[in-house]
């Protein structure tokens, strides 16, 4: 498989490449400048294995929840480089790319929404749907299905085992390959409204 994944939306900008079995990934905190360091990563990475975008199976993205201009970021880039390539795309659930870097068990993926709110969903045995839920709520569906709380990166107010997102989403293109589709299916995953329109 050859294929080039991004996760543009949480502080951590998470970009992996693969070739065949040849496999280099990056994530690192880059205080919110996606835009600035995006690029010169996809070049890092491709790279270091040898691979160009035009050789890709397909281009992997994050669509989010997290970040609302971090998700538009990397769906727009990812667009860009599908449509410059004549690629179809993966879009996958930051919640599946946390989830997928755990192999089994029952577990919650949690992405951190501030004021006490979280991004949830569960997997493997715990029916927890895709939402935006307090601490509160995700605590009551793990303490009654037995699930290990999984994130990628600080959930304030809980303790969570921290996955690494990059092997998530290498792993998610292996599973969810039969979804790989046109580009412009690309679509951001918000799950709430943004701050200013809440305030409206």
């Amino acid at each position: 498989m050859k294929i080039l994944a991004i996760d543009t939306s949480a502080k951590k900008l998470v970009v992996a490449a693969r070739n065949d079995d040849r496999v280099f990934a990056c994530c690192e905190d880059c205080a919110m400048q996606h835009s600035v360091r995006l690029m010169g990563e996809i070049d890092r990475a491709l790279a270091e294995v040898s691979l160009t975008v035009a050789a890709c199976d397909f281009i992997v993205c994050a669509v989010g929840p997290g970040s609302f201009t971090g998700i538009r970021i990397g769906i727009a880039t990812a667009k860009g480089l599908c449509f410059a390539a004549d690629k179809n795309a993966l879009a996958v659930t930051s919640l599946e790319a946390i989830a997928y870097a755990e192999k089994d068990g029952t577990k919650i993926a949690l992405v951190d929404a501030g004021h006490g709110h979280v991004y949830a969903q569960g997997f493997g045995g715990c029916d927890l749907a895709a939402g935006f839920y307090s601490i509160e709520e995700v605590l009551s569906a793990r303490d009654a299905s037995g699930a290990v709380l999984l994130s990628s990166e600080e959930v304030e107010g809980v303790e969570t085992k921290r996955v690494d997102v990059a092997a998530g989403l290498l792993r998610a293109a292996e599973e969810l390959s039969c979804r790989v589709g046109p580009s412009a299916g690309l679509a951001a995953v918000y799950l709430r409204k943004s701050n200013a329109e809440e305030g409206r």
